[in-house]
């Protein structure tokens, strides 16, 4: 069972201090229904080898590294290939590279310039593995919790927690809306890949709002079309073979839901066309992947017809 009482301790002096205490009691609730592959992901985990961490990388990439003879690589290796697939990433873990199925260093890369992390407080909505959190804490945050409901995603992070034990680092299988209202906790809150797949994205801008300290700032990544304020295009059954989407705004129209939703200073920071070579199907992660879901003959389209893939990163404060 995972212990949450480092995170009461540690929240111990701040806003959170009384939801902090309640999250073992949440999390033992969930685990007790949890996924059915959960005992399967937990064993993979409890097999990797016991290895000695001399040296770790988070800020220009993620690299753990220390002594590891070829018998515990190997060991090491099979471990990790029990949690396939790996979505985000790359990590390099004592020799062995998991090549997955996003280059997320990339997407870091093009966010990273624009942030402001040292000693901030830090809440990552829809977290995945948590690979953005240990980056996040390679570039200087204080205290990262991320949610996200998804076991698999959870197992991979503890994976790399395991040698991290003690880096101010927590993923919760919760949802966002697991979480009490009113919050404004954070000083920082990321909502990466999440947006599109919200039936009521402006209900969710004022959740994020709500997680957020007075004059804390809101990291927004999702997927936008080309047109002006009011471009909104809206799937039918599919989009990109995705069954989940539901909005995908223009940039400009994004910027508007923002500002009605209550936020200051609202800018974009970086708009960018999905490749092939930034998501794709590897060896960690063998099933189709981005290349599959475009149109074969004209890559500026989905199979559907649709725009294909872009992304924008929008920065916005909440008001003091």
């Amino acid at each position: 069972m995972i212990v949450f009482s480092s995170l009461a301790r540690h929240l111990d002096r701040t806003p959170l201090k009384s939801w902090a205490r309640s999250v073992q009691d949440q999390f033992n609730r969930h685990f007790d229904t949890g996924h059915g592959d959960l005992p399967r992901w937990m064993n993979a985990v409890q097999q990797m080898p016991q290895l000695k961490l001399e040296h770790y990388e988070l800020s220009e990439r993620l690299e753990l590294s220390g002594p590891c003879s070829d018998e515990q690589r190997q060991l090491l290796d099979s471990a990790l290939r029990g949690l396939h697939p790996w979505r985000k990433g790359p990590f390099d873990l004592f020799g062995v590279h998991v090549d997955t199925e996003w280059r997320s260093d990339w997407k870091w890369e093009r966010v990273a310039p624009h942030l402001n992390l040292a000693g901030k407080r830090v809440l990552d909505v829809g977290c995945g593995n948590g690979y953005y959190m240990w980056r996040m804490l390679g570039a200087g945050a204080r205290t990262l919790v991320g949610v996200d409901p998804n076991w698999l995603f959870f197992c991979q992070f503890h994976a790399i927690k395991k040698f991290l034990p003690q880096a101010p680092v927590w993923h919760l299988p919760f949802a966002l809306e697991d979480l009490p209202p009113k919050l404004e906790g954070f000083d920082t809150v990321f909502s990466m890949g999440v947006l599109y797949h919200r039936k009521s994205p402006i209900d969710h801008l004022l959740a994020l709002k709500d997680c957020l300290l007075p004059g804390g700032e809101l990291v927004l990544e999702t997927l936008v079309v080309e047109g002006d304020e009011q471009q909104v295009l809206v799937p039918g059954d599919r989009y990109a073979q995705m069954r989940n989407v539901w909005f995908l705004p223009s940039v400009a129209a994004l910027m508007l839901w923002l500002r009605r939703a209550g936020f200051r200073n609202v800018r974009c920071v970086d708009e960018s066309i999905t490749t092939i070579e930034e998501q794709r199907s590897t060896d960690w992660m063998q099933w189709q992947s981005l290349e599959s879901f475009l149109d074969p003959n004209d890559h500026s389209l989905t199979v559907e017809g649709l725009p294909a893939p872009r992304r924008a990163v929008i920065l916005a404060d909440k008001p003091r």
